[in-house]
């Protein structure tokens, strides 16, 4: 402990562990500790299924109809990874794929006028989709056409749409789509969480639409992929990342101080010891002076004992509830995964929704997903403050990662880590640097 590192990290969740992966390849001297015995802090996945019933204070244990405990490893915020999305790519670069094996999720869906469908994300399906009446499918075939072959550099692909300065509003109305096939393009194609976006420049919601596509074209069924045995394999896989280079894991540190000198990080004391550090990562909980909320999620875990209704009894799916169609301002999300991922028992299925909390009465205002998973055997709710750093960090080199927010995919966290990247080097994040740097360290010998 008594010794001097270039960066300290607090904390096991998947931000931390990401950096401290990156920090380590990098060729820092990396430290990493955690007040808690195991990884992931709070996105960590529980396991055996009666530590669950414990941390959520539920009296008694699992009846025998849930199987065994160690059956179960369940998350405790949900998400997916777009199958090209950047955390696959960080994931692929840094070669943690070797530690983790990956089933693609069955399908993707959303609610529409109380009902599910399938989001239609290629012409075909669009043509298939009875989501849309026949002259909208074609109208909708056609905006898909045009943002497959959108280049902002290539004018003739751009049909008069100015990528910077044209709203995505106006791109919509340029094809006539109608509202319904707005709501289900900006949020289960774009995943945008409210309709900000629509008045701003439409190059990101292209961009966000072609990865959609892009993910879905690498596996077919849809653009999400899932690890085997949980998310909490996912920290674990980047802290041996961090080992290979020389990192030092520490679990069960209490830290007992965050020392600043003249407003500057200088170490962390734990159990009487100091380490010093020059920068320092860590997730909000362990300096709550600064850490703003700046919202709330409800998450309410459900076990349930047969496939979601209308999703062609998918193992695993996706759910996307847009805001409008239950007059709200943001969307509800549903993540179900089963037994056939090595995190419940045989033939149990885990149904997860979340939200951005609106109202004093949060449980009501899932009421709409949590109607579409009737019966449930059982519930575990949790409401979560949202945290986010009150400044940047660059003058204490402390740098805060922001809570995991009610979206069901990595993108906003991989965006998280590429600005904390950014605010501790005062570089870009640079998917190619790393790729070089891979082919230099992972060669002939990287394995013994």
């Amino acid at each position: 402990m008594n010794e001097e590192y270039d960066v300290i990290v607090l904390g096991t969740g998947l931000t931390e562990c990401i950096l401290s992966g990156i920090m380590s390849v990098k060729g820092k001297k990396v430290l990493h500790m955690d007040r808690n015995s195991y990884y992931g802090g709070e996105s960590a996945s529980i396991t055996p299924l009666e530590d669950l019933y414990k941390r959520f204070s539920l009296p008694g244990t699992p009846p025998e109809s849930m199987g065994k405990g160690r059956d179960w490893n369940v998350d405790l915020i949900p998400k997916f990874l777009m199958a090209n999305g950047q955390l696959v790519r960080m994931l692929l670069i840094t070669q943690v794929t070797r530690y983790l094996d990956f089933k693609v999720i069955e399908g993707s869906f959303v609610y529409k006028k109380g009902s599910i469908y399938k989001v239609p994300s290629t012409e075909t399906e669009a043509l298939a989709s009875s989501l849309m009446g026949l002259f909208e499918k074609r109208r909708f075939r056609k905006f898909l056409v045009f943002v497959a072959n959108f280049d902002e550099n290539d004018p003739k692909t751009t049909e008069g749409v100015d990528p910077n300065k044209t709203t995505m509003r106006e791109v919509y109305k340029k094809f006539d789509l109608g509202q319904d096939v707005i709501d289900f393009t900006g949020h289960a194609i774009a995943l945008y969480r409210t309709d900000d976006y629509l008045d701003q420049p439409c190059l990101d919601t292209i961009n966000r639409i072609k990865l959609y596509s892009e993910s879905l074209a690498r596996y077919g069924k849809s653009p999400y992929l899932y690890p085997l045995y949980g998310l909490g394999e996912l920290p674990q896989g980047f802290a041996r990342l961090s080992a290979i280079y020389g990192g030092t894991y520490m679990l069960n540190k209490p830290i007992e101080e965050i020392i600043v000198e003249n407003g500057k990080i200088v170490g962390v004391k734990s159990e009487g010891e100091i380490a010093r550090c020059k920068q320092l990562i860590c997730d909000p909980s362990y300096i709550m002076d600064r850490a703003k909320v700046v919202g709330k999620v409800i998450r309410l875990i459900c076990i349930i004992n047969h496939p979601i209704k209308n999703t062609s009894d998918s193992n695993s799916c996706q759910i996307i509830i847009p805001q409008n169609q239950v007059n709200r301002k943001h969307d509800i999300y549903v993540c179900m995964i089963s037994y056939a991922h090595n995190v419940a028992a045989q033939g149990k299925y885990i149904a997860i929704v979340s939200t951005t909390v609106e109202t004093n009465d949060p449980e009501k205002e899932i009421k709409p997903a949590l109607d579409l998973l009737e019966p449930i055997e059982q519930k575990f709710v949790s409401i979560s403050d949202l945290y986010a750093p009150t400044d940047l960090g660059t003058d204490s080199q402390i740098f805060i990662s922001r809570s995991y927010d009610a979206t069901t995919h990595f993108e906003t966290t991989c965006d998280d880590i590429k600005d904390i990247y950014k605010r501790m080097t005062g570089t870009d994040f640079d998917f190619a640097e790393m790729e070089r740097k891979k082919n230099d360290i992972f060669g002939d010998g990287a394995d013994q």
